[in-house]
């Protein structure tokens, strides 16, 4: 298929619109590159640069290149960030879904798979496993302008025909094992890239945002999924609904959850390094545990995952960041 990425000139595009090259589809890529990287992006992908939330742009896009699908990542998604400037959030992450679904309707595309979050689920510490089934109640702007573009795309079905798979991601990480990829983002806030970055000396320290959590002990527990895992879930989604199959709903995990602490405590392993730890006050907005059930995506899509080890990810990440 002709298959439309956007936001494929970052982390975790850039690994979906490899996987997707790889899998014998044809993609073009839509970035306005605010965020991501075009040595990101595959060689044998086409590239135009722009803004999913302009209508007109992506009107052309999709036409000039007879799209048949989308898989839709372009979005702003720092929690912190989301907290103090909510509205921003909104409008870009909600607006490009309309946007983009609005096109599809148009041009009777009916595939879209779309980048979603665990922050949905809000603070579910405690409860175990999360489910699809769970209630969604974000706890910051970020978690509810997923969930609302979720709603878009659910109430696009029916009366237009856009069958969508959503996935929302728990915690992605790591690195290509072959080295070419990676988290680019220098001020990324995920923490296993933090923790690598002062592995590699370009951090002075790490924080721990909160100890007294919880959990087993006292710091935020995440289920870490590696990226290249991530990127042939995307094209198992596209499969899904090019099969003919209605709209649905996934998590995207492993199904095990480790602690800021033990996260930590592996990159030290990998790196041999050594570097300061600050424990801090507990953040706005962050949960205390999100663990997936992903059972429901194990079963739909017979998938077994390649690379589900905590060190394995945590040395990719490792060596990504030492290279650049």
């Amino acid at each position: 298929m002709k298959v439309l990425v956007t936001g494929g000139a970052g982390y975790i595009g850039s690994h979906t619109a490899k996987a997707l090259l790889e899998a014998g589809h044809e993609v073009i890529v839509v970035d306005n590159l605010s965020t991501g990287f075009q040595d990101a992006i595959p060689q044998n992908t086409l590239f135009a640069k722009g803004d999913v939330c302009d209508k007109k742009f992506v009107l052309e896009v999709l036409q000039k290149y007879q799209v048949q699908a989308v898989v839709h990542f372009a979005a702003k998604l720092v929690v912190p960030e989301s907290v103090e400037k909510p509205l921003m959030y909104y409008e870009n992450n909600l607006l490009g879904v309309l946007t983009l679904s609005e096109a599809c309707v148009k041009l009777g595309i009916d595939k879209f798979v779309f980048s979603s979050t665990a922050a949905t689920y809000g603070d579910v510490a405690g409860s175990g496993f999360v489910s699809e089934n769970a209630p969604t109640m974000p706890i910051n702007p970020y978690g509810w302008s997923k969930l609302m573009s979720e709603q878009v795309l659910r109430d696009c079905e029916k009366p237009h025909g856009l069958r969508s798979v959503v996935l929302r991601y728990f915690n992605v990480a790591g690195a290509a094992l072959d080295g070419r990829n990676g988290q680019r983002t220098h001020d990324a806030t995920h923490l296993i890239k933090v923790t690598c970055q002062a592995a590699c000396r370009k951090r002075e320290s790490v924080g721990i945002y909160g100890t007294d959590y919880p959990t087993p002990d006292g710091t935020g527990v995440r289920d870490y999924i590696h990226v290249e895992d991530l990127a042939d879930l995307h094209v198992l989604a596209l499969e899904y609904l090019a099969a003919g199959n209605k709209s649905n709903l996934f998590n995207c995990g492993y199904g095990r959850g480790f602690s800021v602490r033990e996260v930590i405590n592996t990159v030290k392993k990998v790196s041999g390094s050594e570097f300061k730890v600050i424990e801090q006050p507990r953040r706005a907005g962050d949960a205390a545990s999100l663990v997936a059930d992903c059972s429901k995506i194990v079963e739909a899509f017979k998938w077994k995952p390649k690379r589900n080890d905590l060190e394995l990810i945590c040395r990719s990440a490792y060596e990504w960041e030492k290279k650049i």
